[in-house]
C-alpha cells in the first residue's frame, strides 16, 4: 500500500508566507512497504552494501533488473520459436522444448 506524504508547512520565506515541504521535494515515486523473509533481506542488505546504496534503492534496482531479465527471456523465447517453427525432426523438437522450458522458467 503506498504511503502518502503529509503536507508539512514551515516558514521559510522572509515575508512569513508558508510553503509546503513537499512542494520543495523532488518526486521520487510511490513508496511501498514490503516484507522480506530474513534470508532474502540479508541478501538484499549485502547487495546494498556492495553497491553502496540504501536498502530501498537496492530493492528497486533488483526489481528493475528482474523485470528486465524476464523481458529478455521472453524476447529470446519468441526469437527462438520463430527460428524453429518449421523444424520437423522429433529429436530437435524435444531439445527445443527443453531449451524453451529453461528460457521460460529461468532454470
Amino acid at each position: 500500500m503506498p504511503h502518502l506524504e503529509s503536507m508539512v508547512t514551515k516558514r521559510s520565506r522572509k515575508d512569513g508566507a508558508r510553503t509546503s515541504r513537499s512542494a520543495h521535494r523532488k518526486e521520487t515515486g510511490i513508496r511501498y512497504t514490503v516484507g522480506l523473509p530474513s534470508t532474502l533481506a540479508g541478501q538484499v542488505k549485502r547487495y546494498a552494501q556492495t553497491v553502496d546504496t540504501s536498502m530501498s534503492k537496492a530493492i528497486a534496482a533488483l526489481v528493475r533488473l528482474g523485470l528486465e531479465a524476464q523481458a529478455d527471456r521472453k524476447r529470446e523465447f519468441f526469437k527462438k520459436l520463430r527460428e524453429n517453427l518449421g523444424n520437423d525432426d522429433p529429436n530437435e523438437q524435444d531439445r527445443m522444448v527443453d531449451e524453451f522450458r529453461t528460457l521460460i522458467l529461468g532454470r
